[in-house]
């Protein structure tokens, strides 16, 4: 007796070799092997991209999952079930007949479902006398049971490689938060290192993450991150460290230990600072002697022409307003803290502190730590032994120099160097100091 259950045509049909495959592979499963066609199905969903199915390919596995009335699938059982086009694309939410027989074909390709075709290629099941089942024709789900731990171990994987994803993103966000912090409380708190190059590292470090990349490359970016971490971790627990020395071993010999010989730290309070500002300030000892005037901001200009490299647009700097902008932004550049930047201002004034600081960045190729430097020319000018004229002079002074080596712009240097004498000598009513008027009078000034 045969009872035909459903029918649609399939057509014809080549064979191909992931069709023979998944045959050979159902022919070998167990017979008593039993499985959750349901938890089978949830591995197959997290494996999916691994197994090479799409979501609509899915959607029509679980329709025809779902046309088998028992839950638990045995390998000595009959597991072919034969619905038609039509019910099919009730269940798989109403795609189109061309999308389902696309995504069938998916399924048949990944080893998924088998074909059984009928010898007239309609889907059907012929019941014996009893009522029972002697052969049926459509999609056999038998693959489901035979390769259900091949599904099981993809699917781990595949959690496995999210998890780890999951983490090595949590690791460069904490690891990135935790940076940021540390190094806006080791500027805040004046911790001696140079910040900027800090900065300069940690960009150059987050400017390498992609929007999208393997996790390999994740883990790398996070392992150098946290190298930076770690240096500048060590550079706030040596300074803490540091507070609770001798005041003398403090001044003489504070600074932060670091094995790497390209450490980003340097001390902004380390002694070849201290020889380096005492040397650029021993002629101002006799500051009283000094002009009293302020510097105009065109002879500034002339000696620090960098501070004009930091207008936006490549404008000029036309007076004091835009010139103290200017060295607002220069300090975080050169690493200088902000409170070592207030001191300086509370001390020097805020203009000749602006000054100071430009004339720091003209020659910050030269300084090792702008931040100590300008501490040490702080604690100077509280004790009236600092003045921004011998900077100023010292860099027209270089730059004369400079030209008279390459051959260009001497003129022009010499120029500015006279102005500036010209400045000086006008205030009649001062002893000008020997040292000035040494850096004055040296052979060359107006040639």
């Amino acid at each position: 007796m045969e009872t035909n259950i459903a029918t649609t045509p399939f057509g014809r049909r080549p064979m191909t070799l992931g069709m023979i495959s998944s045959q050979v592979t159902a022919r070998a499963v167990p017979k008593d092997a039993t499985v959750h066609k349901w938890h089978v199905f949830q591995d197959i969903k997290d494996a999916r991209i691994a197994l090479g199915a799409t979501d609509r390919a899915l959607a029509i596995l679980d329709a025809l999952l779902s046309f088998h009335p028992d839950t638990a699938l045995y390998g000595d059982s009959e597991l072919v079930v034969w619905p038609s086009n039509e019910q099919l694309i009730r269940r798989a939410n109403g795609m189109p007949p061309t999308t389902l027989r696309r995504h069938l074909a998916v399924l048949v390709e990944c080893g998924l479902i088998i074909r059984r075709d009928s010898p007239n290629g309609k889907r059907f099941a012929r019941k014996g006398q009893g009522g029972e089942i002697e052969q049926a024709y459509g999609f056999d789900i038998s693959p489901i049971v035979a390769r259900a731990e091949e599904f099981k171990d993809l699917a781990e994987a595949v959690r496995s490689e999210k998890k780890a994803f999951r983490l090595v993103k949590e690791r460069l966000t904490i690891c990135r938060r935790d940076v940021v912090k540390m190094i806006d409380t080791g500027i805040e708190e004046g911790v001696p290192a140079n910040w900027g190059r800090v900065q300069q590292a940690y960009q150059a470090i987050v400017g390498q993450i992609p929007r999208t990349a393997p996790r390999q490359t994740l883990e790398a970016i996070a392992e150098e991150l946290e190298g930076l971490w770690a240096e500048v971790r060590e550079a706030l627990e040596s300074f803490v460290k540091t507070q609770k020395m001798d005041a003398n071993e403090s001044q003489n010999g504070r600074h932060i230990q670091n094995s790497k010989p390209d450490s980003k730290f340097e001390s902004e309070n380390g002694s070849g600072n201290k020889d380096e500002a005492g040397g650029n300030v021993a002629d101002t000892d006799n500051v009283r002697s000094l002009p009293k005037r302020e510097l105009p901001i065109g002879i500034v200009l002339d000696a620090c022409p960098n501070m004009l490299l930091l207008v936006k647009g490549g404008g000029g700097i036309r007076n004091w307003r835009e010139f103290l902008a200017a060295a607002e932004v220069a300090r975080p550049s050169m690493g200088v803290s902000p409170s070592a930047w207030e001191e300086a201002r509370t001390a020097m004034g805020e203009q000749q502190a602006a000054i100071t600081i430009a004339a720091i960045y003209q020659r910050q190729d030269q300084i090792n730590s702008a931040g100590g430097y300008l501490r040490c020319l702080t604690d100077r000018a509280k004790v009236g032994k600092f003045s921004v004229w011998p900077m100023v002079m010292a860099l027209l002074r270089a730059k004369l120099d400079a030209s008279k080596t390459t051959g260009t712009g001497v003129e022009a240097a010499a120029v500015d160097l006279e102005a500036a004498g010209k400045v000086v000598r006008t205030e009649s009513r001062l002893e000008i100091s020997d040292a000035l008027r040494r850096s004055l009078d040296k052979p060359g000034r107006g040639s």
